[in-house]
């Protein structure tokens, strides 16, 4: 068996197709492909599985970014590191960034619903670029992601027709969430076997969800409403009607409304749950005349041409509705949620209803709207006084 150890070693080779194999140890091997004169040579990790005996290999790359005499060194730390995660019940396949990211799509498509899986389908695609997505998970390293972060933070997005501005921290954490969802769920079914590469790399910005500021009152609904284009204001009014996310209610169907018991069936959205919503006579009579002479897979709210509602095409009619209305320029669709549940727990319905409402839990209430609860329990405390 030929060494590899020295550049001279390697020079003396015959140039071919097949790589000359160095065993490290029992069925490991580090390989070296050798090219034609001029070309820089490519090397390549192997291993056998002892329950098989079948051999698997890994690409290493040409390695020329570093010095001749030091490549063979890289190439075995790098080795070292596919064996160490096969040993820990890792999988012998190639598996990319992107790849990990699309099993996690899938695997969010089967516990929470479609609505769920296009979510993270549509955050993946737009910044998990090229870059990053193309880098396999055995070489993912924490320089990848930290590079990959400062991309994202520093990306601007358009705040009106002509204007930009950064992204803000929160929503940042948002994907930064959802890539490091995505790398965990592919450390668990074993595409990778840790997750030191982005353990530190993806922590999100502390402090970066601060209490949701913006909040309408009624009146300020009805003139959004007022000024919005007739669809996108039928779909701004049940967003006023029920605590629900913007993309849950746009997810909805005919037939998740149930006329004859007046409830609403709320399908495994970001709570990844169902859940039933029983309607007031007002709100079920408004889903009544929204769902007649509809299918029953038919969206319950539809845009003008049928289509259901997504954050693309609700976005645009309702910056256009807050600019008429003369409201706060920050105010979104998810803007009338929060209003809703900030009007719930100021009535004083209990944290724990408006979290089973709402599809969020107990702390997030407490959390974004517990400063209106204590608000609510000095205001009857002061009643007490004689």
């Amino acid at each position: 068996m030929p060494s590899l150890k020295t550049v001279d070693s390697r020079s003396r080779l015959k140039p071919r197709r097949d790589p000359y194999f160095e065993q490290l140890r029992r069925g490991c091997f580090i390989g070296y492909r050798k090219m034609a004169a001029g070309k820089t040579g490519t090397w390549i990790a192997r291993w056998r599985d002892p329950a098989t005996n079948k051999h698997h290999h890994s690409s290493l790359g040409r390695l020329d970014d570093l010095p001749p005499n030091e490549r063979r060194d890289a190439a075995v730390k790098m080795a070292e590191a596919w064996f160490a995660h096969l040993g820990a019940g890792g999988r012998a396949e190639v598996v990319t960034v992107s790849g990990a990211c699309d099993a996690y799509v899938e695997h969010r498509r089967q516990e929470r619903g479609e609505a769920a899986g296009k979510e993270a389908d549509a955050r993946f695609r737009r910044w998990i670029d090229g870059r990053l997505g193309g880098i396999e998970l055995a070489k993912l390293n924490a320089q990848h992601l930290l590079s990959w972060r400062k991309r994202l933070t520093e990306a601007t997005v358009r705040a009106g027709e002509a204007d930009e501005r950064e992204r803000s921290k929160a929503t940042v954490n948002r994907d930064l969430t959802a890539l490091r969802a995505a790398l965990n769920y592919a450390r668990r079914v074993g595409l990778v076997s840790s997750d030191a590469a982005w353990k530190e790399a993806l922590k999100p910005f502390k402090d970066a969800d601060g209490r949701r500021d913006i909040y309408l009152d009624r009146s300020e609904r009805v003139r959004l409403l007022q000024n919005a284009d007739p669809d996108v204001a039928v779909f701004l009014r049940a967003l006023s009607l029920v605590p629900l996310r913007p993309g849950a209610l746009a997810g909805l169907s005919v037939a998740d409304f149930d006329k004859r018991l007046g409830s609403l069936r709320i399908g495994k959205d970001k709570a990844g749950r169902d859940r039933k919503l029983a309607l007031p006579k007002a709100t079920a009579a408004f889903l009544v005349e929204q769902s007649k002479d509809k299918l029953p897979a038919a969206p319950l709210l539809c845009r003008s041409d049928g289509k259901r509602w997504d954050k693309d095409a609700w976005k645009w009619p309702v910056k256009a509705a807050v600019l008429a209305a003369k409201l706060p320029p920050g105010a979104t669709a998810y803007a009338l949620r929060h209003s809703v549940i900030t009007d719930l727990v100021h009535g004083g319905l209990d944290t724990l209803t408006v979290a089973q409402l709402s599809g969020t839990s107990v702390a997030m209430i407490e959390k974004h709207y517990g400063h209106l609860k204590d608000e609510h329990a000095r205001q009857a405390l002061a009643s007490l006084v004689l």
